[in-house]
């Protein structure tokens, strides 16, 4: 008899005084509740194996608001619990730093202009690329069956041994990454400490292009895949690695392509769950949090051109395309976007927790998270959300439109005054806006300016002609489905929550987190609804974080928090394919 069914029992023996009747109502009582108690724990000890039971919140300012999974172990097994004590020797950290440091070394980058795959040749160095990860990871190859999509996207299928009763309470898993990299400009390379492409090992970080987005956490599956296979784990769930290579320009032609093979194979919500690149961990109120993405943001990039007569510089217009571009960009500049904390924005859930664990938690936010009421009109102040952006622009802008022009041309000639100057304004939609929202505020803008300089505007109607302000957004999609994120029960979050506090210890707190940017997880939304975008490797000795020098100078990767990634897959691998989700 478990010591917990003891616990069920031993009251009995308080009522032998009691009368018959009560007795035997007691009794009963006893047997429903020991009962049900056993029908719980079966199914859960026989998907789990967690040290300790649900964990509850901390705080009594809202009642089952942020539960947080116990520690979440897989079932004893001597060779798989010999290869996790090996991620932590000498040998296994020199063996992944090398890899690690090879992968960066292969140059990857992706171009905004590059043409179709199979015409355009700069796409070819990912021949290379996979043919590095074929010699490195020879169990993984041996292993799994490996197909190639569009070329150089790359689907490992490990196939699942359950059988077709049982696999269809087992969708596959999918753990994603991509190959691609940013560019590193020309005019940037002297300012790096290390070349951007040497992967140098400093004792603590491996620098390079790619080093933390993402080739560690490609890395990171793939060292897990290897040492699962080598130690003889079998997966009863089908197990996916699918590896895009573009998606640093939108991800069209590898994830893309992928998800549709994917969908063509398991059908719409077809996948128990996908984790790829995204959010980490942060230390707030005290408190360290791991904040798995649940949701991204909308994005739109909107181009904007302005059109008007050129001519000698001698003799001049009083204003230019140019000009009247620049002028156009001040005033898109001069107002930014409000900050506005819809309550389907994880950043919301967020608070929640903070309210529920963090002992430091701002009272000021805390009395306004309790009195917050969402508005529809974005042009009535949200309190609670202009209180939380005064703690930086890393949170502003997880509950505000993010607007920059990252592009400008115009101009060829010193001596001609040009009859054409672009801009592309990048927008970062928030939760609970439309990219509709963007493309009002800019015609209301770019109307102004043109009636001032006697322009005709042609905004989003795929007109254009001279004498005019035209606007085009060519790439543009609105914010994510938002993935669900209850830490109670069997499910894919509390799966990977409880992972998390495996490794990291149940003093860290997991809350849904959100992404500013995009991931190929865009070309997923109908394959499953549980997607989390999470970069699984943190150091506690390094309070600075992982994202170092992402797209730009320095990029690098602690190595610590890179083995603490490899950590993190190789137990969710096994987590979660014995979870009944």
């Amino acid at each position: 008899m478990s010591e917990k069914q003891q616990i069920m029992i031993e009251p009995l023996a308080h009522y032998k005084r009691v009368s018959s009747r009560r007795r035997i109502a007691v009794w009963l009582l006893a047997v429903l509740l020991g009962a049900a108690y056993l029908a719980v724990s079966h199914v859960v000890t026989q998907s789990w194996r967690h040290r300790g039971g649900v964990s509850p919140p901390l705080s009594s300012h809202s009642e089952a608001v942020c539960v947080q999974p116990a520690a979440l172990f897989p079932a004893e097994d001597k060779k798989l619990s010999e290869a996790y004590e090996h991620l932590a020797s000498d040998d296994f950290r020199s063996k992944t730093i090398a890899r690690l440091s090879g992968a960066v070394q292969i140059r990857t980058e992706t171009f905004d202009d590059l043409g179709e795959v199979g015409e355009d040749r700069r796409w070819d160095v990912f021949f290379g690329f996979y043919d590095y990860l074929e010699r490195t990871f020879p169990a993984v190859h041996q292993t799994l069956r490996v197909e190639k999509i569009n070329t150089h996207g790359l689907l490992y299928t490990w196939q699942g041994s359950a059988g077709d009763d049982d696999a269809a309470h087992r969708k596959p898993a999918v753990l994603m990454a991509h190959q691609d990299t940013v560019p590193v400009p020309d005019d940037t390379i002297d300012a790096w400490t290390y070349p951007p492409w040497s992967g140098a090992y400093d004792g603590k970080f491996i620098w390079g292009r790619g080093s933390s987005d993402c080739k560690n956490q490609l890395i990171a599956v793939l060292e897990a895949t290897e040492l699962l296979v080598q130690h003889g784990f079998q997966p009863k769930r089908t197990l996916l690695l699918a590896f895009g290579f573009d998606e640093e320009t939108f991800g069209y032609h590898g994830a893309g392509n992928i998800s549709a093979v994917l969908h063509d194979r398991y059908g719409d919500d077809g996948l128990a769950l996908v984790i790829d690149e995204g959010a980490g961990f942060e230390r707030a109120w005290g408190t360290l949090f791991a904040k798995p993405g649940v949701a991204e943001k909308g994005s739109t990039n909107v181009e904007v051109t302005v059109r008007s007569p050129g001519g000698h510089s001698s003799i001049p217009r009083d204003h230019t395309s140019i000009g009247i571009l620049s002028e156009l960009i001040t005033q898109v500049e001069a107002t930014q976007y409000p900050a506005r904390l819809d309550e389907r924005n994880p950043y919301f859930a967020q608070l929640q927790c903070g309210a529920a664990h963090a002992a430091a938690f701002p009272p000021k936010l805390r009395t306004l998270l309790k009195h917050h009421r969402p508005s529809n009109s974005l042009d009535e102040p949200d309190r609670l959300a202009i209180e939380a952006a005064k703690q930086g622009p890393e949170i502003r802008y997880l509950l505000q439109t993010s607007q920059v022009v990252d592009i400008v041309a115009g101009g060829v000639k010193v001596n001609a005054m040009p009859e054409r100057a672009k801009a592309v304004i990048n927008h970062r939609v928030n939760i609970g806006e439309t990219t509709q929202v963007v493309y009002d505020r800019l015609t209301r803008i770019a109307g102004g300016v043109a009636a001032k300089y006697n322009l005709s505007l042609h905004a989003f109607d795929g007109q254009d002609d001279a004498d005019s302000i035209v606007l085009v957004a060519p790439q543009g999609s609105e914010s994510s489905p938002i993935s669900p994120a209850d830490g109670t029960g069997v499910n894919p979050f509390s799966a990977l929550a409880g992972s998390v506090r495996a490794i990291y210890g149940e003093e860290t707190i997991v809350t849904p987190g959100i992404m500013t940017g995009n991931t190929d997880t865009r070309f997923f939304w109908n394959l499953t609804k549980h997607l989390f975008r999470f970069a699984p490797g943190y150091d506690p000795e390094d309070l600075v974080g992982a994202l170092r020098g992402v797209h730009t100078i320095d990029e690098k990767i602690n190595v610590n928090n890179h083995i603490n990634a490899v950590r993190f897959f190789f137990l969710f691998v096994r987590n979660i394919d014995s979870a009944e989700v």
